[in-house]
């Protein structure tokens, strides 16, 4: 079975009626901004105008409905990934408070070059890993 998302039916379901995006906002009462939202799956309808979304396109809301979640969206990011972007994160970080630091005379350069060897070593770690 095709899986597809609410935005995929709701466009599949204006083409067919012959029905522009500005129509069906001006039949819905929003924007046409809005509908553009629903069907590239960046926003959804509210839920109090589900019924009437459905009856402009001529289906049950249970058809409507029918539309499961597309794939890709929502994924749990693995634990090897997630540390991968951490250790990125603490490299980037450290490498800015550095410069940061620094350029106030607020830093000492032996602890600047331990801030930036910790940052090296992470960006180094997360490359390895991500290999």
């Amino acid at each position: 079975m095709t899986q597809k998302s609410m935005g995929t039916v709701i466009a599949a379901l204006r083409r067919s009626h012959g029905m522009t995006q500005l129509e069906l906002a001006e039949k819905m009462g929003v924007t046409d901004k809005a509908v553009s939202k629903w069907e590239r799956d960046l926003a959804c309808p509210d839920v109090a105008s589900l019924p009437k979304l459905a009856e402009i396109l001529g289906v049950s809301l249970d058809e409507l409905m029918q539309a499961q979640r597309p794939v890709g969206s929502g994924e749990r990011i693995s634990i090897p990934t997630l540390a991968v972007l951490v250790l990125k994160a603490v490299a980037l970080a450290l490498g800015v408070g550095v410069a940061v630091l620094s350029f106030m005379g607020k830093l000492a350069p032996n602890d600047g070059f331990a801030l930036l060897g910790i940052g090296l070593a992470c960006s180094g770690i997360a490359q390895i890993a991500s290999v």
